[in-house]
């Protein structure tokens, strides 16, 4: 995430820095270096957006994502998506198997999520933020 994209989420939620700073956990100076792109967007900080700007769409997907993708049973089985019936949140818990394997970072998962029809369902409305455009 970018500080242009950052900033959009910041005005979509409808909060000032210094109340996305005490909702996020962080200093206000942290949410003022990310908006002037003086720092990089840790990828937990991207993860909260993500959280929260999905609790301001109010979407949820009717199918589950193992139903969307039709995964086997052999993956269901190792996949924490799975295991806690959250296929709608697939996006937001680390460890999930959407392509076989876990992914060894954040950064791989998220390529992978914004190209999946699963993510970009319940994003529909903010293509322009969640999206690598």
């Amino acid at each position: 995430m970018d500080s242009r994209k950052f900033k959009i989420v910041r005005a979509r939620l409808d909060k000032t820095q210094k109340e996305l700073a005490q909702l996020l956990g962080i200093s206000i100076k942290a949410i003022h270096s990310y908006e002037q792109g003086w720092r990089k967007i840790p990828h937990h900080v991207e993860r909260q957006l993500l959280f929260l700007l999905s609790r301001v769409t109010g979407r949820t997907n009717t199918k589950k994502c193992w139903d969307i993708n039709k995964c086997p049973e052999a993956r269901l089985e190792k996949c924490p998506a799975w295991e806690f019936q959250a296929g709608d949140l697939c996006w937001f818990i680390n460890g999930t198997k959407c392509s076989g394997e876990a992914h060894n970072s954040w950064e791989n998962k998220m390529e992978e999520c914004r190209t999946c029809n699963v993510f970009l369902t319940f994003f529909k409305n903010e293509q322009g933020i969640i999206t690598n455009e």
